[in-house]
């Protein structure tokens, strides 16, 4: 069966149909990361969108139920050169994903890297181009889509029990890998749902703010939340999470033209020179500074990768620590947090 993907400004790129039939709208984006896709259609953060995986073929290794990141897809589409394998496609095809095999992925990717992320509209099965290109062009734009809620926990619930300090993870699309890690540090975490009160989360010895999807500046109590928490409890924010503490410190943040979402970003380390190759997905940024808070900076752009209020006992990154997938240069941010965290609530 056909298919294609029609973007806003009217370019269509045809494949084949290899997962359900149907139609996805979003903002189509790309990943340079060569493994992890099931991780990837996974992440709360890819919400509302329609990826496109730069490497060549996707699938060879299957799927598995422990690489997922939640307990569902949220990529609306997935857009690749070669799907390989039955599995991954049989997979997509379970959950009523849309995918395309035979994408010309490079064009897309080009086209996507000079007029920058574009809403658009992936076909599987009959449709018109045209009408797929008008509907498109309706959609909302992503700045100033607040998505956390949609994505969030509903209800607060323990995830681990037993650990040397007492965490709370505020889910604004938190991924499965995230809490593995801080569980494995020795983290007793409890997950709370996007609109958390200060109140509920200074009853523990820290709180990490976690990844998600959309624009951080629509979510203006989850801000009031942060500030009123910033200096009253260790924090340590994660993408989303690092941008909203960056909001409530006083720093700007603005739209991406195509965003950063891939496992090979290099980030500086400002302090020691030293380079770390990270995991990325985000959309959003925190406005370049000369600020003593940033810590980590884009090799890429310059933009605030890391922000640490050392006065305060608040730190952020915007690469993903927790690699899932990834390069795992950042892997002792989480465990060094939390070993901190266990150590302030012992003295």
């Amino acid at each position: 069966m056909t298919g294609f993907l029609a973007l806003e400004d009217g370019t269509v790129f045809r494949g084949d149909s290899v997962a359900a039939e149907g139609f996805a709208v979003g903002e189509a984006v790309f990943t340079t990361a060569m493994t992890g896709y099931q991780e990837v259609v996974t992440d709360p953060s890819f919400a509302e969108q329609l990826v496109c995986f730069t490497a060549p073929m996707i699938g060879n290794y299957g799927v598995a139920e422990g690489r997922s990141e939640s307990a569902r897809p949220h990529a609306r589409a997935v857009l690749m050169r070669e799907a390989r394998g039955p599995a991954w496609t049989d997979w997509l095809h379970e959950r009523g994903i849309v995918a395309l095999s035979g994408i010309d992925t490079r064009s897309l990717v080009l086209k996507l890297r000079e007029a920058g992320a574009m809403r658009a509209v992936t076909v599987a099965g009959a449709g018109s181009a045209e009408q797929a290109i008008s509907v498109a062009r309706s959609q909302p734009s992503m700045v100033g889509r607040a998505l956390a809620p949609e994505v969030s926990t509903r209800t607060p619930y323990i995830y681990s029990d037993a650990g040397v300090a007492r965490i709370a993870v505020v889910d604004y699309g938190c991924k499965r890998s995230i809490l593995r890690r801080v569980a494995g540090a020795g983290g007793a975490v409890t997950v709370f749902p996007h609109d958390a009160t200060a109140d509920e989360l200074l009853r523990f010895d820290g709180v990490l703010l976690s990844n998600g999807p959309g624009d951080p500046e629509p979510l203006v109590d989850e801000i009031a939340v942060v500030r009123d928490l910033i200096g009253r409890v260790p924090l340590l924010g994660i993408c989303l999470g690092h941008q909203l503490l960056a909001l409530a410190a006083g720093h700007e943040t603005f739209k991406l033209p195509f965003g950063h979402r891939g496992a090979n970003h290099p980030v500086l380390e400002r302090a020691t020179g030293r380079v770390l190759v990270t995991s990325q997905n985000h959309g959003f940024a925190v406005a370049p500074s000369e600020s003593r808070e940033a810590t980590y900076v884009s090799l890429y752009d310059g933009t605030v990768e890391g922000l640490d209020l050392p006065l305060e006992h608040a730190r952020s990154v915007q690469f993903h620590p927790e690699a899932g997938p990834g390069p795992h240069d950042a892997w002792p941010i989480i465990e060094q947090w939390v070993e901190e965290v266990a150590y302030a609530q012992a003295a």
